[in-house]
């Protein structure tokens, strides 16, 4: 990993909630969401010193690649990202455990969407490492996700936390597009609140999470443009 993660705050035996860039762009809407709804509270955030220089604007204020919130009514600790971190998955799994560790972390919680060639559908499902965490779920009447094929930082995150003692779970919500997903989003939204009881209202949801889809089409367009202008000033400096 780059460096350490340094954190304002480490509320112990909080659980971590985490959003990157992934197919749908699904993790990354939910959680920005889950973020703003919730008003948590910045306690930290990364920067990866190999990849594309990255910010957005939220609210008149700077967004961080990687931000970390926390939010303490809930006892939740999010790690949020805005930039994609392709061929870098590792070591944003690095950064999550490490976060994890500072705060002797009760459970991860990693989101994801995951691809359907069934149209019109958003289902959505669970992997849960723990028997108790199993059964919650079930209890809940959610699906456990029985077939699949889970790549990017969700899975490593999901690979390397058991070697660190960490329990585990995924909610994932089907997706039909690479294009961003807010109807997916809409639906980890759901589960999270059916499994946490987060008590959100549902109903700014499409629109906050379509307002958030906008500008996170300008942040991939501008980061892939940004990767392109350097490649091709390097070409020219060596060419």
């Amino acid at each position: 990993m780059d460096k350490k993660v340094v954190l304002l705050k480490k509320p112990k035996g909080a659980r971590v909630i985490v959003g990157f860039p992934g197919f749908g762009l699904v993790s990354t809407i939910a959680i920005g969401f889950l973020v703003d709804h919730l008003k948590c509270e910045q306690i930290g955030k990364h920067w990866f010193e190999d990849g594309v220089p990255t910010l957005a604007i939220h609210a008149s204020k700077l967004m961080d690649p990687v931000g970390i919130y926390y939010n303490k009514k809930y006892n939740i600790v999010i790690v949020h990202s805005i930039a994609p971190v392709t061929g870098q998955e590792w070591k944003a799994a690095d950064l999550v455990l490490d976060v994890a560790r500072q705060i002797n972390a009760k459970e991860i919680i990693a989101t994801e969407g995951v691809g359907s060639k069934e149209a019109g559908t958003n289902r959505g499902f669970f992997y849960a490492s723990s028997t108790d965490g199993k059964k919650k779920f079930e209890k809940l009447g959610i699906e456990g996700l029985g077939e699949g094929i889970i790549v990017g930082l969700t899975s490593a995150v999901l690979l390397k936390a058991p070697s660190e003692g960490f329990t585990t779970s995924a909610l994932f919500a089907e997706t039909h597009s690479t294009l961003p997903d807010s109807k997916a989003a809409a639906k980890i939204i759901e589960l999270m609140d059916q499994y946490l009881g987060l008590k959100i209202d549902y109903k700014p949801l499409l629109k906050q999470a379509q307002m958030f889809e906008e500008k996170l089409h300008t942040i991939m367009d501008q980061a892939v443009k940004a990767k392109e202008m350097k490649e091709q000033k390097d070409t020219n400096y060596f060419g």
